[in-house]
C-alpha cells in the first residue's frame, strides 16, 4: 500500500501516519523528521534546512526532491510507503509524479486532511516536543511534565521555533500560496480522499481506513 497524506500544518498528518504505519506494516516517510535528524547530525544540509524550518519557510524543493528520490530508491519501501509533508509545491509534486513513473511505483492513495485554521494554530502553538527523543506531544496531553512518556528522558520538553505563533502564522501563509496549489494538481485528476481531522485521533483514523477501503482513491498517479 502507498499512501500520500497532505493538508495544512498541524492538520495531523504525522499522528495518522505513525498509526497506519503501525497498522499496514509499511514505512513512514516524513521529510521533517528526515531534516531534522539531518539538523541534529549537523550536517551541511541539516544545518541549512534548519535554519529555514526556524523561520517557518519551506525547504527548497530541490532539496526535498533529492531526498525523496534518495529515499524511495531503497528496497524497504518496494512493498509500500507513507509520505507525509511531501509533496508541498506544485514542482514537487511533478516531480514526484515523474519520480513515480520512472520507479513504476502506481497504485496510490491521495488523502486530504482539513481542518479549520484557528484550531490548527491553536493546536500547534500546544505542542511541546522532546530535545533527547524528539518525539512531539499536546501540552495538555502531557501526564508528567517532568518525564518524556516516550525515552522517559528527565525534564527534556521544550517548545520548537517553528512552533511558536508568528512563525505558524508564517507557515499557513505559505501553504496558502505554496502548498495549497497542490490540492489542485492532483483535483484535476480526480484522486484525492477528503478526510475531516477535526474529530479525535481514532474517528480519523477510521474515517482514513473506509476511505482506504474505496478503489476509486487508488490509481496510479
Amino acid at each position: 500500500m502507498r499512501i500520500i497524506l497532505f493538508g495544512a500544518p498541524g492538520v495531523g498528518k504525522g499522528t495518522q501516519a505513525k498509526i497506519l504505519s503501525q497498522k499496514y506494516d509499511i514505512p513512514h516517510i516524513s521529510t521533517g523528521d528526515i531534516l531534522r535528524e539531518a539538523g541534529r547530525q549537523k550536517s551541511e544540509l541539516g544545518l541549512k534546512a534548519a535554519e529555514i524550518m526556524n523561520r517557518g519557510e519551506l525547504v527548497p524543493d530541490e532539496m526535498i526532491i533529492g531526498i525523496i528520490k534518495e529515499t524511495l530508491g531503497q528496497s524497504k519501501y518496494d512493498n509500500g510507503f507513507i509520505l507525509d509533508g511531501f509533496p508541498r509545491t506544485v514542482p514537487q509534486a511533478i516531480a514526484l509524479d515523474a519520480l513515480l513513473n520512472e520507479l513504476n511505483i502506481n497504485n496510490i492513495h491521495l488523502l486530504y486532511l482539513t481542518a479549520n485554521e484557528e484550531e490548527l494554530v491553536r493546536r500547534l502553538t500546544n505542542r511541546r516536543a522532546c530535545k533527547v527523543c524528539g518525539n512531539i506531544f499536546n501540552y495538555n496531553d502531557i501526564k508528567n511534565l517532568d518525564e518524556c512518556p516516550v525515552c522517559n528522558a528527565k525534564a527534556s520538553f521544550y517548545h520548537r521555533k517553528d512552533d511558536n505563533e508568528d512563525t505558524i502564522r508564517n507557515r499557513f501563509s505559505i501553504y496558502e500560496t505554496s502548498t495549497k496549489p497542490v490540492l489542485e494538481h492532483y483535483e484535476q485528476k480526480g484522486k484525492i480522499a477528503y478526510i475531516n481531522a477535526l474529530g479525535n485521533i481514532e474517528d480519523v483514523t477510521i474515517e482514513i481506513e473506509e476511505a482506504l477501503k474505496k478503489t476509486e482513491f487508488v490509481s496510479s498517479i
